[in-house]
């Protein structure tokens, strides 16, 4: 049985209607070179036996986070999730096959989205937090959408400190929503302060979008930026990629922050090859009704007894398209639960102590690594992630380190493909997965590399 659905009639009839006179004719407007002129060079079909072997060959072939010493980051980290995690978000209760539609029904889902809410407001020190976003890169987008809705301007400042594929992101949901994208380009020597960013905010400026930790791995307390925002009607949003960070540095909402967005991957969620991750956003109250997503409340039933409800869902699939604030029609719901339930796990003081063990593993790192005769750490601060200047191209060290069973770090050159000035940095990050022997490991086949 080959769980073909669609006989041959079928096929015939649905060209007919589509005014087709074949399958080849339906694709007639591709190109020729894009087309495949024999069919895929794969087996027919194999057993289940034989396909489990063949695909853990293919899989051998990688070198895992998990098998070797790995300092990877870059807006994706390797944390411990504990087994718990894992057990509870695979029940049977939360394991469902998308959002439920009747919401009010599915009380269970409606608490711990809740819980999630609380946790996001409160690591960000802001007011109120969605019920989550798809990633980190696409919660910065919709967070400069909404901020254009919220001040009527057309206008964003990007920090040259923001991630470049959070700014690609957003450029791409601008292009098409008539939104200028100003910014400058950023470097790991010289940090963006708020004067020079004063410069580009305008009447016509709604927001200004920093990243903290930066992309290179620096902190910045953003208190007088915000202020210059303000004093211009503008917003200011500050984006993250490593949320475990909160547990050691200020919240963004202590320095002033109108919109606080990012990825939550590194809290209850595995690298996962990428994806799926879950974003968070969180914001003021003065700003909620402009918020993306759903906002999930607390309240009671006719007889007294607590229950939970949807109290904001201005996605396109609840209300009138034209009135929607978001266009994301998922909110990653099993990976914010994964975060829940790791947080849970944690409490306050667990958290700060995660992070805390993150900078500990992470200056011991840079220490190691400045030691090393052609690598220098330039951060002047940094929670678990730093930049290093290396006397070769980082793009071959990391090679050649990989050569040596590890995982060295993200060359800048990954990230920006058409910056020269970059070709000599690599981004390293070290958490509580790393060891004293791995980090020995690092420092010393880095040694070999740079001789």
């Amino acid at each position: 049985m080959r769980y073909l659905p669609l006989t041959s009639a079928d096929r015939a009839s649905m060209l007919e209607t589509i005014g087709a006179g074949s399958v080849d004719e339906l694709y007639s407007d591709v190109p020729d070179g894009a087309l495949l002129s024999e069919p895929v060079d794969l087996p027919y079909h194999l057993g289940e036996l034989q396909v489990e072997r063949d695909m853990a060959k293919l899989a051998a072939k990688n070198m895992g986070t998990a098998s070797v010493p790995s300092f990877l980051g870059a807006g994706a980290y390797r944390h411990h999730v504990p087994a718990t995690v894992d057990y509870i978000i695979q029940r049977g209760e939360f394991l469902t096959a998308y959002t439920p539609y009747q919401p009010e029904i599915a009380q269970g889902t409606l608490q711990y989205l809740f819980e999630f809410q609380t946790q996001v407001a409160s690591i960000t020190g802001m007011d109120v937090a969605n019920a989550s976003m798809w990633d980190g890169a696409t919660s910065c987008a919709e967070a400069v959408l909404m901020a254009c809705r919220a001040t009527r301007r057309k206008k964003a400042v990007l920090s040259g400190g923001l991630h470049p594929h959070y700014r690609e992101v957003t450029e791409t949901y601008c292009q098409y929503s008539d939104t200028e994208v100003a910014g400058r380009d950023g470097h790991p020597e010289k940090q963006a302060t708020a004067d020079e960013l004063d410069d580009l905010i305008d009447d016509q400026t709604a927001c200004v979008v920093v990243q903290y930790p930066d992309v290179f791995g620096r902190i910045q307390d953003h208190t007088k930026l915000a202020d210059a925002c303000h004093a211009k009607g503008a917003l200011l949003i500050v984006v993250f990629t490593e949320a475990m960070a909160f547990g050691a540095i200020k919240s963004p909402g202590s320095f002033g922050a109108d919109i606080v967005c990012g990825e939550g991957q590194s809290i209850g969620n595995n690298l996962n090859y990428g994806g799926p991750y879950v974003g968070l956003f969180a914001t003021t109250s003065k700003l909620v009704r402009q918020m993306p997503g759903r906002l999930c409340g607390e309240t009671v039933d006719q007889d007294g007894k607590r229950g939970f409800v949807l109290t904001l869902s201005t996605r396109e699939q609840h209300i009138r398209r034209e009135k929607a604030t978001s266009n994301i029609c998922t909110n990653s719901g099993l990976c914010s639960l994964a975060f829940t339930v790791h947080m849970s796990l944690l409490g306050e003081d667990g958290y700060r102590g995660v992070a805390t063990l993150n900078h500990e593993t992470a200056c011991k790192t840079a220490d190691a690594i400045n030691a090393v005769p052609g690598a220098e750490v330039v951060n002047d601060s940094f929670f678990n992630e730093f930049t290093v200047k290396l006397a070769k191209p980082a793009a071959e060290v990391v090679e050649a380190l990989v050569g040596k069973g590890v995982l060295g770090g993200v060359p800048l050159s990954r990230l920006y493909p058409n910056r020269d000035d970059l070709d000599h940095y690599m981004l390293v990050a070290a958490t509580e997965t790393n060891t004293d022997e791995d980090i020995a490991d690092l420092a010393s086949a880095l040694k070999e590399v740079l001789a």
